[in-house]
């Protein structure tokens, strides 16, 4: 029952998509109608700007950690809150990425899929971003740095969940490569930009220092 109940949860919790409060919030719009009409971080940073991008990142992380850290330590406390604070992050990407309200039609679940690893284990969390983030440097393709962080942490939630918590991770690395189905098909086309981010930042540091 306890699965069921976090799952439950935190797909409500997923189902606040925060790039619609602040967008609309900003301008009026909806992230549906702009950009690449993705509602995430990326996409309302890149036609809003800055903090409108940060607003949204910070929603969407404090979005996960409540039924993630509810499930865990107050209404599942001891044996099971581990694997039910898993199941609270599995509902958070599926609500994030599957709105009801929206037609099941929602985000790519990167930022709330880093959020519940943290709440699993920090250092662990922190580590398969770090994975991930080495992938984009190496690659230059954001989705497939996204697709190897949720991989990159299964070892950690198999670990500390056992083989069931290795399961719900194998879930969310499934989701995560649906999610970004279609940057793959472009990928394979030659049709995806790359993005180097080294030099990104090194620019983006020049451009203060002057």
């Amino acid at each position: 029952m306890y699965r069921l109940i976090s799952i439950i949860m935190g797909y409500a919790f997923g189902n606040i998509l925060t790039a619609c409060i602040v967008t609309k919030k900003h301008n009026g719009s909806s992230p549906f109608e702009i950009g690449s009409g993705n509602p995430g971080m990326a996409n309302v940073m890149a036609q809003c700007g800055f903090r409108p991008g940060i607003c949204v990142l910070a929603g969407d992380l404090i979005k996960t950690l409540i039924p993630c850290l509810l499930c865990r330590f107050v209404i599942f406390p001891g044996e099971t809150g581990m694997l039910a604070c898993l199941y609270a992050g599995l509902g958070v990407v599926l609500g994030h990425n599957y709105p009801i309200w929206h037609g099941f039609k929602g985000g790519k679940g990167v930022s709330t899929s880093c959020a519940a690893m943290f709440c699993i284990h920090p250092l662990w969390g922190i580590a398969a971003m770090l994975v991930g983030m080495f992938v984009v440097f190496g690659t230059k393709y954001l989705s497939i740095g996204a697709a190897f962080i949720p991989v990159a942490f299964i070892p950690a939630a198999w670990y500390y969940a056992g083989k069931e918590g290795a399961i719900v991770y194998a879930v969310l690395s499934l989701a995560m490569l649906l999610a970004h189905r279609k940057d793959f098909v472009r990928i394979r086309h030659g049709q995806e930009e790359k993005i180097d981010v080294p030099m990104l930042i090194k620019k983006k540091l020049s451009k203060q220092a002057k």
